[in-house]
């Protein structure tokens, strides 16, 4: 059966089937809405349904509460029609002139960082070049296996190669595949790029970056790319991990301590052999230490689940970011579609 969506304040209204997601209709359409896990966990894709039924489908219950879905939100990557809907959030316009792409690729280097953190760099071939935002992902592509989803690293300046950060993940079938048996010159597929999570360059805000481990990929490249076309906004990069050595490219964060982008690095279980003198705890707790109103502040946070969920509960309910404000990419260690 096939129903009618609309997108308030828009006006834009589309076909969707009964079988479909409203995020699934929305980009086949052509409509692109905030969205980053694509599998109910993270609720950057949570809007308002102002008129008509949906069946809200699997989700992870701290992503939509009961409260929320009494009030009527839902989670548009899961949410499937049972009527014509009238919808309520934001369109993400940035997106919606790049075309999504499946290339073949060619790993040209790998680079050990940490003991669980390997670096890939990926080669086009030669008459193909992706045009993507920072912070946007690619899906690779497996035979007979689900996708894996992975952030790019570079900035779109910087595309001679597409650098992943993959972390070895116990149980992970394609991670292990990284770091036991892949070989320089094998060669890949993928689809993007995809997500939403990149710099909103229209904005004057100061800016708080938020990473946990690999979480730090997107927020390489978005900063990467701030610094390359001279945004002057102030900028803030908090960067959690469990110890020292998770912190796998300090040498980049010093880079841009030059360039006035202030930096915290936070451990949060520092063994005796590290010495750290650093600050200690959650990373999200450590910006709630510095800063008491976020109200003026645009924010982006990328990596664990937990991290993102705690981040957007306590920045917008106790320091008061606007809920628009909050830009985020959860790294679900699953695929996104």
């Amino acid at each position: 059966m096939t129903f009618i969506t609309t997108i308030q304040p828009s006006g834009h209204h589309f076909p969707i089937e009964a079988n479909e997601t409203i995020l699934e209709a929305a980009l086949k359409h052509g409509y692109t809405l905030p969205y980053s896990c694509r599998d109910g966990v993270c609720g950057a894709c949570k809007g308002q349904v102002v008129s008509g039924q949906v069946d809200y489908g699997k989700y992870q219950e701290h992503a939509l509460s009961e409260a929320e879905k009494a009030a009527g939100m839902a989670l548009f990557c899961c949410a499937k029609p049972q009527s014509d809907l009238v919808v309520e959030c934001h369109e993400v316009n940035a997106v919606k002139d790049i075309t999504v792409k499946t290339i073949p690729c060619r790993v040209q280097k790998m680079e050990q960082r940490a003991p669980d953190v390997m670096v890939l760099s990926l080669k086009l071939p030669a008459n193909e070049r992706m045009q993507f935002l920072a912070g946007q992902y690619i899906d690779i592509l497996l035979k007979d296996q689900k996708p894996r989803s992975f952030s790019l690293a570079n900035a779109p300046h910087d595309d001679e190669f597409l650098e992943l950060h993959i972390r070895n993940i116990t149980g992970g079938a394609f991670t292990h595949h990284v770091f036991e048996e892949m070989k320089e010159r094998d060669i890949l597929r993928f689809m993007g790029p995809l997500g939403t999570f990149f710099l909103r360059e229209d904005s004057d805000k100061p800016i708080i970056f938020v990473a946990s481990g690999t979480g730090f990929a997107p927020i390489k490249a978005i900063i990467e790319h701030a610094l390359y076309i001279g945004i002057k906004r102030p900028m803030h990069f908090y960067w959690g991990a469990r110890k020292l050595a998770d912190l796998y490219m300090l040498d980049k964060a010093a880079e841009w301590e030059k360039s006035g982008i202030k930096f915290t690095p936070v451990l949060s279980d520092a063994p005796p052999e590290d010495a750290w003198q650093g600050r200690t705890g959650f990373v999200h707790s450590a910006v709630l230490d510095d800063y008491r109103d976020l109200s003026a502040h645009d924010v982006y946070v990328c990596g664990a689940p937990v991290v993102v969920e705690a981040a957007h509960r306590d920045f917008t309910s106790k320091r008061g970011l606007p809920n628009e404000a909050f830009y985020s990419d959860a790294f679900t260690f699953a695929p996104k579609a």
